[in-house]
């Protein structure tokens, strides 16, 4: 038999190392060629950056894509040659990965690697890449293993669809019962991690019923990734988080107690990104609804970020949240958010508060976490809206020895609520805060005549 001119296939396209030997974790310093058909893939660009991966050059073709190859075989086949053929001098000398800026089909994959005989990424297999370095909890990389393994087994029915047909992958290629084989074993991997994932999204439940049964009150962070949610949590609870300026730092949930308001829990998980596919998505279910399912929901959005950007991430994530919700999600469960107000000018985010009020939007916040600017002004936000205004209220002295000191009592409202305002007078202490009506009713009950709520004379008239 005559080998044919080019040396065989060193990874099966899309597989992640499962049929090679060494399962490479780090990509810091490759460098890669960049395939598209949009003419602005920053999004995509941004993604390789997180990976530390360089990019030498874009190479764009416009037109419909191809069925087999998404790009026309002449310009993959003169993109191989030149990649092969490169002097040092050539500045392609030293690519070794190609990152197509595209969801591919598995069988677009494996045909355009069998091609350019070089190692080749699409924006599934470049998230997968992303998601593998920034998993740390266990729950995280069950989640990852799992959107891995489904990829995986989508490149290996290709495989064994094409020894079927008869569509050989040429020398040194498995056979068909080498394949079966591996699919057999994947696919039992992958019912172990799905069962571990059932655990965790039932132990994800139980949380969420003791939370509720303790009378606390969530507020889940969502939004496009690298929006400032990781940054938010932690001006708003005071609870050290990764915060990068990069995307997906954030892949498991956080939650942590917001600051001053000790029933009130704030929940931060993973970002939105552009064309993620749904069943790429699914692994992550459990973790997303950890923020989805709560009182109140935050939507992030950065505000440094383009008008018509902005008004294209608000109405994506507005519908990916009531897609992925089973109940509805009505217009007061959802507060938007802006973030990243220091890096623009103040006639830039007014100019995005004007066009969000044209979709409906009348309250956004605007806020920023690096020089702590608007996040009083949220925290009291969030406590109307879970608690509604809050209750100026007196608490008099006792003349009975015995009765509780004016201290104890302080002390019991502040585990309840969050105090804005203390003054001390002649009849005692009075004080201004946020709680929640039924602790307010049973604080009235236990303390009888020496609460009082204060009604402002605007009201009483």
């Amino acid at each position: 038999m005559t080998e044919p001119d080019w040396d065989p296939v060193p990874l099966i396209a899309g597989s992640g190392g499962v049929l090679t030997e060494e399962l490479r974790t780090s990509h810091s310093g490759r460098k890669a060629l960049m395939l598209t058909r949009q003419e602005n893939p920053s999004e995509f660009l941004a993604l390789a950056e997180a990976m530390e991966i360089e990019v030498i050059e874009i190479v764009a073709q416009r037109g419909r894509s191809n069925p087999r190859l998404h790009l026309g075989r002449g310009r993959l086949e003169s993109i191989r040659d030149e990649l092969r053929m490169a002097p040092e001098s050539h500045p392609w000398f030293g690519i070794d990965l190609i990152l197509v800026n595209a969801n591919l089909t598995p069988r677009q994959l494996v045909n355009m690697t069998d091609l350019l005989q070089c190692e080749t990424w699409d924006r599934v297999r470049l998230l997968l890449e992303l998601f593998t370095q920034h998993a740390s909890s266990v729950e995280a990389r069950n989640q990852v293993r799992i959107a891995r393994l489904n990829a995986d087994r989508n490149i290996l029915r290709e495989l064994v669809n094409r020894e079927t047909t008869g569509e050989r992958l040429g020398y040194g290629a498995g056979g068909r019962t080498g394949w079966n084989i591996a699919l057999s074993a994947l696919n039992r991997e992958l019912g172990t991690h799905r069962n571990r994932q059932r655990r965790f999204s039932k132990a994800i439940k139980e949380r969420q019923r003791q939370r509720k049964a303790s009378g606390a009150r969530t507020v889940g962070l969502a939004g496009y990734t690298n929006a400032g949610k990781s940054s938010l949590f932690g001006a708003l609870c005071g609870k050290p988080v990764l915060v990068e300026d990069r995307y997906f730092s954030t892949l498991e949930t956080t939650v942590g107690r917001m600051q001053f308001s000790p029933r009130i829990l704030l929940v931060d998980t993973i970002g939105f990104i552009d064309d993620i596919p749904s069943d790429l998505l699914d692994a992550f279910s459990a973790t997303l609804e950890e923020s989805i399912e709560c009182d109140l929901l935050l939507l992030l959005l950065d505000v440094s970020d383009s008008i018509p950007e902005i008004v294209r991430k608000f109405e994506t994530s507005r519908r990916e949240l009531f897609d992925r919700t089973d109940h509805n999600l009505e217009p007061y469960d959802i507060q938007v958010v802006l973030t990243k107000s220091d890096a623009c000018s103040m006639e830039h985010a007014n100019e995005v508060i004007r066009s969000l009020s044209i979709l409906g939007v009348d309250d956004a916040v605007l806020t920023s976490s690096s020089i702590s600017d608007g996040i009083e002004n949220l925290r009291a936000r969030i406590l109307t809206r879970l608690h509604g205004p809050p209750i100026e209220m007196q608490i008099n002295h006792s003349s009975n020895p015995n009765s509780r000191p004016l201290a104890a009592i302080e002390s019991q409202i502040r585990r309840m609520a969050m105090v804005r305002e203390r003054e001390v007078n002649d009849e005692g202490l009075r004080m201004l805060a946020w709680i929640d009506p039924v602790d307010w009713s049973r604080l009235k009950d236990s303390l009888d005549s020496r609460i009082s709520q204060i009604i402002p004379s605007s009201q009483s008239e």
